[in-house]
């Protein structure tokens, strides 16, 4: 049985758990990481693969939560890395790391006329809407069901995916959550309530793409925001750099107004951003670099804020980006995933899906889908059932046994350094767990 071997595999792991439950709530750091009966422990990690506590090997596609398109431990980010070591890990200044990150962005997204850093996307998303506030003198946000925004009291709460509980009602109210994809109901909003200062959304749909939404719809929103003079913000915290190396707005052709980033933004080290119009982001200046004149201005402190750390890693991940195929070498690895796990459900019979947009894959069970594998057009409903039946926690556990380690148990991130032998295995290990899961009777 498959928990009956991950648990005879993990002994050292689940110690370490039991230990953990005595010093974090739940036993975890972060929700993704908490797996039943526990989670693993990892201990290091080297390109496409990493190892556990109990000195099992896995083909990793976690990538550091979608952070690592690189591959863990790229040596040249290591290096300058290990270099800025030397010279200090916080400078308590401005320092020229700092701005290499900002142009290594600005050569990348071209809507980026200028450029804050944070510590975390949750930070950017924050800044993001409250520059949005101070730009325009309106309250609301526009968000969409599902669509994650970090973890802060504005864009948490979403019907069908989180509660409001330790968020104030007033709070909530400040925010309007609609259905994704209808454009009808979005202009049906903004004609009616004239208080919305901005319409935040991933480009590429809800939470990493797991509900997909279609390109002509940002194309849609870009057009009906800028006739009711509503700001649009593309998060492309997942998808910067990801989608295409300048995001799902070079992909698909759509200049939003402000733009947040994390994740790859960070070349594996703790960064965030907003970026955009530079009359928006003008909103945190000086009023001394105006000619003396008194205004109010958008405050950014932040500890850590282009600490020199994160902005070598930073800077030096999308300098390579720029100058080699790395989106090109993970897109088709992702592509021949994608194709080779719907021909292993399609042999053994079993009803499912992958799907996903470039480097991101997805697994759905117990759905029936023959469409388009990049652009799902599944109903919203059906892939939530996929993804709640019990079919999903135990893949998880199943392919950990099998070397493998997936993201949530459905989500495969991939990098540019996921090869032919890393695939083979891929395949090896997903055959194994589908007819595994088939002959258990939970397929």
């Amino acid at each position: 049985m498959i928990t009956e071997e991950y648990t005879r595999k993990h002994p050292r792991s689940n110690q370490l758990y039991q230990e953990s439950l005595r010093a974090f709530p739940g036993g975890v750091t972060h929700d993704t990481r908490y797996v039943m009966p526990f989670p693993v422990y990892m201990t290091h990690a080297k390109g496409p693969r990493k190892w556990d506590v109990d000195g099992n090997e896995y083909v990793g596609y976690v990538m550091g939560h979608g952070a690592l398109l690189l591959g863990h431990n790229h040596p040249e980010v290591v290096k300058a890395v290990k270099k800025q070591l030397d010279r200090g890990t916080h400078l308590g200044a401005n320092t020229q790391q700092e701005i290499a990150w900002a142009h290594a962005v600005k050569r990348l997204v071209g809507s980026v006329e200028r450029i804050r850093f944070h510590s975390s996307g949750t930070e950017a998303t924050l800044m993001a809407i409250r520059l949005a506030r101070a730009y325009t003198g309106r309250t609301k946000i526009l968000k969409f069901e599902r669509h994650f925004h970090g973890w802060h009291d504005y864009v948490l709460w979403t019907e069908g995916a989180y509660h409001s509980i330790g968020i104030p009602k007033k709070t909530v109210e400040t925010t309007v959550t609609l259905p994704p994809g209808n454009i009808a109901v979005v202009e049906k909003q903004l004609k009616k309530d004239r208080d919305i200062a901005a319409v935040i959304l991933e480009p590429t749909g809800a939470s990493m793409g797991k509900y997909p939404i279609m390109p002509d719809f940002l194309t849609q929103l870009r057009e009906l925001t800028e006739r009711y003079n509503v700001l649009l913000i593309f998060d492309e915290v997942v998808t910067g750099f990801r989608i295409s190396s300048g995001g799902a707005q070079q992909r698909f052709g759509v200049r939003p107004d402000l733009t947040t980033f994390a994740k790859i933004l960070g070349g594996g080290l703790p960064g965030g951003a907003v970026g955009g119009r530079a009359d928006i982001l003008e909103m945190m200046s000086f009023a001394t670099q105006n000619g003396g004149e008194r205004r109010e201005r958008v405050p950014h402190p932040g500890t850590y804020n282009a600490n020199p750390l994160s902005a070598t890693a930073g800077s030096r991940c999308l300098e390579i980006i720029a100058s080699e195929p790395i989106n090109e070498r993970a897109d088709a690895a992702a592509s021949e995933l994608r194709s080779g796990f719907n021909g292993i459900l399609k042999k053994a019979g079993v009803s499912g899906v992958a799907y996903g947009l470039n480097s991101l894959v997805r697994v759905l069970f117990g759905v029936a889908y023959e469409g388009d594998t990049e652009f799902c057009s599944l109903p919203h409903d059906q892939v939530t059932r996929g993804l709640a039946a019990p079919q999903a926690a135990a893949f998880k556990r199943a392919m950990l046994n099998a070397g493998v380690d997936a993201m949530s148990g459905n989500l495969f991130i991939v990098s540019a350094v996921h090869g032919r032998k890393e695939v083979e295995h891929t395949f090896t290990a997903f055959e194994k767990v589908v007819n595994q899961m088939k002959s258990e009777g939970l397929l």
